[in-house]
């Protein structure tokens, strides 16, 4: 076994983390490490949505930026960019 833990000592603290956080939140937890060990496998080996087209929203979001800066990337603010946007607004 890894860490040279035997069962015995596994069992234990299994028992332990029962005791700790209880019957109905142990699945909690696990699924949570299991997700959490996905999400940073596939971001070590690059796997997963990075390859994926972007979606729909992402693609409106995006224009979205681009008509408030005019595809401008200099240093403005997001606080800049909001008023801007309440600047149209009050426009029309």
């Amino acid at each position: 076994m890894p860490f040279n833990i035997g069962p015995l000592q596994l069992v234990l603290i299994l028992l332990i983390l029962l005791v700790i956080f209880g019957a109905k939140r142990l699945p909690e937890i696990g699924r949570s490490l299991g997700s959490s060990a996905r999400e940073f496998k596939d971001g070590i080996t690059g796997d997963g949505k990075a390859n994926e087209p972007p979606s729909d929203s992402a693609k409106a979001e995006v224009e979205s930026v681009e008509e408030l800066g005019d595809g401008d990337t200099g240093s403005t603010s997001g606080a800049d960019h909001a008023a801007e946007r309440e600047k149209q607004e009050t426009k029309t």
